[in-house]
């Protein structure tokens, strides 16, 4: 697994590294097989009244991104806590996971075909123009397989955000789901 640990308004010692992958590893240890990258971002608040300290992490697992976030008042709890909270995503990836594909192995095969034969274009970036985007913009390009609703909700939950955009299976149309407020989910879709 390969491991990129980042600091932002902090100095990274070695301790903090050892630390830190310490933690991740012993986090992701039963998921080995799944997990094939970890990139984790470490940060201080820059203003010195606020005790702020977070530890983020994002998982690349299948082809699925499972991202966890803690924030504390210490850098080696934030550390702590979202270890364990990673620790549980992945669980319940894997569980959730499992039983889809005892579902779906025939999609699972065909997907496999696709990507074996290489007739999809992965790249993300070809015939884009390269620029530098305005100032407090930024921009993720990533690449939208087509999913279920339910598929959705799935990658929310794992994702550790408000909201998830995708692509419907049926329409092709992308969509957003997110949280509401008061328990449940809500669907935002173009009217046509």
């Amino acid at each position: 697994m390969k491991l990129l640990i980042h600091g932002r308004n902090l100095e990274l010692t070695s301790a903090l590294r050892e630390y830190t992958k310490s933690k991740i590893e012993k986090a992701i240890h039963h998921f080995g097989e799944m997990v094939k990258e970890a990139d984790v971002h470490l940060s201080v608040a820059k203003n010195q009244r606020i005790p702020q300290q977070t530890a983020e992490v994002t998982v690349f697992a299948n082809g699925t991104i499972i991202r966890a976030q803690e924030r504390s008042q210490n850098l080696y709890a934030s550390i702590d806590l979202v270890a364990n909270k990673l620790s549980r995503q992945l669980k319940r990836y894997k569980e959730r996971h499992s039983e889809h594909n005892h579902s779906n192995s025939a999609s699972f095969k065909t997907e496999k075909t696709v990507l074996e034969n290489g007739s999809t274009d992965l790249s993300l970036i070809k015939g884009k123009e390269v620029k530098l985007p305005s100032p407090g913009i930024r921009r993720k390009y990533f690449e939208m397989t087509p999913m279920t609703i339910d598929e959705a909700r799935h990658q929310l939950d794992l994702i550790d955000h408000d909201f998830y955009v995708f692509k419907e299976n049926i329409s092709g149309e992308l969509q957003v789901i997110y949280r509401r407020n008061h328990g449940g989910y809500g669907i935002i879709q173009s009217k046509t």
